[in-house]
């Protein structure tokens, strides 16, 4: 396999998973921990799949990561002499930053969360009475970041197609040729 079909295929699974699976647990998940059959054993089925899902999630963000930078390498000249690529590439690497930011502190959310392994909650980013108050706070901040997290690593997927764009050879030339006049 050639090192920039390796690098695009690192870029895109791992971006693929970190999204897809960020909103199945906002879409699944977190509401379906509210069936489990008594308030104290809810938490401990979202903090089970949470805590499966984290070695993944990690994996998923390390290929994206190596793959970004790969394709960054690769494409050094078209940053560097295509109009707008420059730009494209500031903003996914903006956008993976939030991402990168809001994961990592969804993960310090989630660990307040699973300190405490038998506790009332009524989903898994919903408390209710008698959920601790540092883990009712961890809850209600990840009931925001389990969107934030899809939206972001979304917007990523958004930028990486119209970055596909850019690199059809027509679009090369007129970016190069954009690039030349004054």
């Amino acid at each position: 396999m050639a090192r920039s079909t390796l690098t695009r295929s690192l870029h895109d699974v791992g971006l693929a998973a970190w999204f897809g699976g960020t909103l199945a647990g906002a879409v699944a998940v977190n509401p379906a921990a509210a069936q489990a059959d008594d308030a104290t054993g809810r938490g401990a089925v979202a903090n089970s799949a949470w805590d499966r899902w984290t070695p993944v999630n990690a994996a998923a963000i390390g290929a994206h990561l190596v793959g970004s930078v790969g394709q960054l390498a690769a494409n050094r000249r078209r940053v560097a002499g295509q109009s707008g690529v420059g730009s494209m590439a500031l903003a996914k690497t903006a956008l993976t930053g939030a991402a990168l930011g809001a994961t990592a502190y969804a993960r310090a959310l989630g660990r307040v969360v699973d300190a405490e392994h038998r506790m009332p909650v009524a989903s898994g980013t919903r408390p209710e009475q008698g959920t601790p108050p540092p883990v009712a706070r961890a809850q209600q901040r990840l009931r925001v970041l389990q969107w934030t997290i899809p939206a972001l690593t979304g917007g990523l997927i958004v930028v990486t197609a119209l970055a596909g764009e850019q690199q059809r050879p027509a679009e090369v030339g007129r970016g190069a040729l954009r690039r030349l006049r004054p």
